[in-house]
């Protein structure tokens, strides 16, 4: 969903209704400052409130949802897109969204991390043999398994901002 778009809508319809965003928030029992951050695309209305919207502007919620008055040819079509939407946006909470994407991440990933686990092994395996000192080698590829690591991990943040925000980035 367009919040911005749905809120611009939002605007339009009221001042089609020429009602002042004071107005609008006695009506529904919301302030007008709630009103403008709708109508600004910083909130959207929960679905109590769209459904007030609905009938104060004489507009379905499909409507309100798109962002635009449905010709009635499109309307089934624009409801199925929406109804879609809603629920690939709804199905998880933020939470679970960051954890599922984490957890595919390093699935994904998996092969690498274990490589770079085995490097490390090695390489103090091998100083060890070689009779260089072991405590150096360890500290040294420490450091360098940590750098390692936090440049995976802000990939892996990245990836799941990536996804797991998607919705909230329009």
């Amino acid at each position: 969903m367009d919040q911005v778009k749905i809120g611009k809508f939002i605007a339009q319809c009221r001042n089609e209704k020429n009602i002042t965003q004071e107005a609008l928030g006695e009506r529904l029992g919301v302030t007008n400052k709630t009103i403008s951050r709708w109508e600004n695309g910083h909130y959207l209305p929960d679905i109590e409130m769209m459904q007030l919207l609905s009938k104060e502007f004489d507009v379905s919620i499909n409507e309100l949802i798109s962002g635009e008055k449905i010709a009635d040819s499109d309307y089934k079509e624009k409801a199925e897109e929406n109804l879609i939407e809603v629920l690939e946006n709804s199905s998880f909470t933020l939470k679970e969204r960051i954890e599922f994407y984490k957890r595919k991440w390093l699935k994904e990933h998996i092969f690498e991390n274990i490589i770079a686990i085995i490097v490390w092994i090695v390489v103090v395996v091998i100083s060890k043999l070689k009779g260089t000192e072991v405590p150096i080698i360890i500290a040294m590829s420490s450091f360098l398994a940590f750098v390692l690591y936090v440049v995976r991990y802000n990939e892996m943040m990245k990836y799941i901002e990536d996804r797991a925000y998607k919705k909230f980035k329009k």
